[in-house]
């Protein structure tokens, strides 16, 4: 089955093999594991051991996105958030729900981040101390310049929180040059190409010291994750990990570092537009114009014939063994692609063809936006 969801993605065998062992989580074999992992980690960030610490968590990508939101602001803390789509809402429910004061930036649901209105919002409010920007946004496809808002936010003296899911491993980060970044925030999955069940965070260590009681909560603190390494060690997580996902993250990651990172985001981009170009021979409409197109999930309008619905249009893909989302993040009704994933342009050509004749089946002529 050809995964093109924005994740889990579609992986290697040879990571998905890297699962089908047992595995004792305090055993030293495995201690050695985690630290490699951290290594690699920060190095994939563009992170400096001595400035830097990379630090895993349980769960999907919204429980370490909350955790640095609680970890970095206290109780009351306000945060600045680009309301760039479904995940940026995402954030901005998460950090009200920890008790802190989010202040989303109106944007409509196609526009990029504008830096220079993000400069003038943290010069109106001095009580703004952090920036939360949603690296690519999942739920348009939209890619944000978080190098370009990061300038800013520094300039102003300020921090930022990078929620950079569905971007780390292929867009640029070099977190070195960004100083402002209390922490990055990702997964296993999506363009490491490994499976779902731990989050990362790369966070300045400066930080995770000043910062130390804020979180008011045990699970979600990144402060005690870093003082548990110095306690114990590195390889040693607080509770009990999700070890196969970390080994199969260690040999998706072998296949990362032969790739490279700008090859990988040549890969995705050529993905992107087998898709795009073939979404328009077959008469349907992206959501987004092209120069606008990022290279992680690209969403479709529907198309205004009766016959439609997009349940049906999926299980008549998964027929054709290909799977994608059976829902859509934005304001109109759309349908949505990854082109991330282990996957090549000949495979996306492969898939456009199965949507033509997913098309047939479900006996959708009229093919121009709903």
């Amino acid at each position: 089955m050809l995964l093109l969801i924005p994740g889990p993605v579609t992986t290697r065998p040879e990571v998905r093999r890297a699962m089908s062992q047992d595995i004792a989580p305090w055993d030293n074999d495995f201690r050695a594991v985690l630290v490699r992992l951290r290594e690699r980690i920060l190095r994939v960030a563009g992170g400096r051991p001595d400035e830097h610490a990379a630090l895993p968590l349980q769960g999907c990508g919204h429980f370490v996105t909350e955790a640095a939101l609680r970890t970095f602001l206290p109780p009351g803390g306000r945060i600045l958030i680009p309301a760039t789509g479904a995940y940026a809402d995402r954030m901005v429910r998460l950090a009200r729900e920890s008790g802190r004061v989010p202040v989303p930036l109106p944007l409509g649901p196609t526009e990029t981040t504008d830096p220079q209105a993000v400069a003038r919002a943290l010069a109106e409010d001095p009580t703004l101390s952090h920036v939360g920007v949603v690296y690519s946004e999942t739920g348009s496809g939209v890619i944000h310049d978080a190098v370009a808002i990061g300038a800013v936010v520094r300039t102003a003296g300020r921090r930022m929180i990078v929620d950079s899911v569905s971007a780390f491993g292929a867009l640029p980060l070099d977190l070195s040059a960004m100083p402002e970044v209390d922490a990055a925030v990702f997964t296993t999955n999506k363009c490491l190409e490994a499976l779902p069940g731990a989050g990362f965070a790369v966070a300045r260590i400066d930080r995770l010291q000043a910062c130390g009681g804020n979180a008011g909560s045990w699970s979600f603190d990144l402060s005690d994750i870093y003082a548990h390494a110095l306690r114990a060690g590195p390889g040693s997580f607080r509770f009990t990990p999700p070890a196969q996902i970390l080994a199969a993250l260690d040999v998706a990651l072998d296949y990362y570092e032969a790739e490279t990172r700008p090859r990988r985001l040549e890969r995705y981009t050529a993905n992107m537009r087998t898709l795009y170009a073939g979404i328009q021979r077959l008469g349907l409409t992206p959501y987004l114009p092209e120069e606008q197109q990022g290279p992680v999930i690209m969403n479709v309008h529907v198309p205004a014939d009766p016959a439609w619905t997009l349940q049906g249009f999926v299980d008549a893909l998964k027929r054709r063994n290909v799977l994608i989302s059976n829902f859509h993040n934005t304001p109109v009704p759309t349908f949505r692609v990854g082109c991330i994933g282990a996957i090549t342009p000949a495979e996306m050509a492969g898939a456009v063809e199965a949507m033509h004749q997913a098309l047939q089946e479900i006996g959708v002529t009229r093919r121009k936006a709903a």
